[in-house]
């Protein structure tokens, strides 16, 4: 195999990304034992090989170019493998370190995700985790993440996808709504009262009300005044001041139905659910901080998915 770096060129790359993640050379010089004219040199050999511009320059800070932040996240995943790769050599990896990059929907990170990461790291303090809270699809490759949690299952074929629960769905609305306007009673009292809507960020359409009928599953599809885009737990603060129905994930509204503050509605035609999936991408060698991850997560959530 033909060399495509020098020592030089390699040690650019680590100083780079040192200088992004501190935010300005200075920082990054001190954490290397070095001046910070010989990291602002390294960067500009990099950018006269690369022919393009890393680093916007004031006399205060510098930032990162739509350029120099696609090249640092690749830099800094290959250099975060080439870590993990001589560790597992050596055998000096022992535990889990480094930063993990996860991409998590609103509902799943706030109700699932987060209140599970302060266990993840008492068993695991050499890892920092940093979360993308989005409902929008990222590219692994382009944006650097080591993990995305996301509501279907992929037609990446390039993506493994690990099915962490079936979560169910359940139709709630604020007491003091149901005083004013009654409670449904049937699936045809639907269209009697205002259905708060979710449209799809990935699509822009509304997603339909999930019930069974006699066993069988039947799509909904319902209207109303309010539609919330983007951040599906929008749809349920409305519900709880009032503002009418809504399905949602009973997970989200759990502690809401225990205290009284939301309540639960037809029962008897509830029962559906829709998946979610921890994704990454294949890869022969998969970092040990993202095996670990893969695993803790799969033991948190399927105890309350069982």
């Amino acid at each position: 195999m033909k060399r495509q770096f020098d020592d030089i060129q390699l040690g650019s790359i680590e100083l780079f990304v040192l200088a992004a993640e501190q935010e300005g050379f200075t920082p990054a010089a001190q954490i290397a034992g070095v001046t910070p004219a010989a990291v602002s040199r390294s960067v500009a050999r990099l950018e006269e090989r690369l022919g393009v511009r890393l680093f916007v320059r004031t006399t205060r800070r510098i930032r990162l170019t739509d350029s120099g932040r696609a090249y640092f996240e690749q830099c800094r995943q290959a250099l975060a493998q080439l870590v993990d790769a001589e560790r597992e050599v050596t055998g000096r990896q022992v535990a889990p370190a480094g930063l993990l990059r996860i991409s998590a929907p609103t509902p799943y990170a706030h109700h699932r995700l987060l209140p599970a990461l302060p266990r993840f790291h008492a068993r695991y303090p050499d890892v920092s985790v940093e979360v993308h809270i989005s409902n929008r699809n990222i590219d692994f490759a382009d944006e650097g993440y080591d993990l995305a949690i996301r509501g279907r299952e992929p037609g990446d074929s390039n993506l493994i996808a690990r099915k962490l629960e079936d979560a169910e769905l359940v139709l709630v609305a604020a007491p003091d709504y149901l005083r004013r306007a009654g409670r449904p009673r049937t699936l045809d009292d639907l269209a009697r009262h205002p259905c708060i809507q979710f449209d799809l960020p990935s699509t822009g359409r509304r997603i339909p009300w999930l019930f069974h009928v006699d066993g069988t599953p039947l799509d909904v599809a319902t209207n109303g005044p309010y539609t919330c885009s983007d951040d599906v737990l929008g749809i349920v603060t409305l519900a709880r001041h009032g503002a009418g129905l809504v399905q949602t994930y009973r997970f989200i509204v759990e502690q809401d139905l225990a205290r009284g503050d939301l309540v639960e509605l037809l029962p008897a035609h509830g029962g559906r659910s829709r998946p979610f999936y921890l994704l990454y991408p294949h890869a022969r060698h998969l970092s040990l901080r993202v095996r670990t991850f893969v695993d803790f997560l799969m033991e948190q959530v399927r105890p309350a998915a069982a």
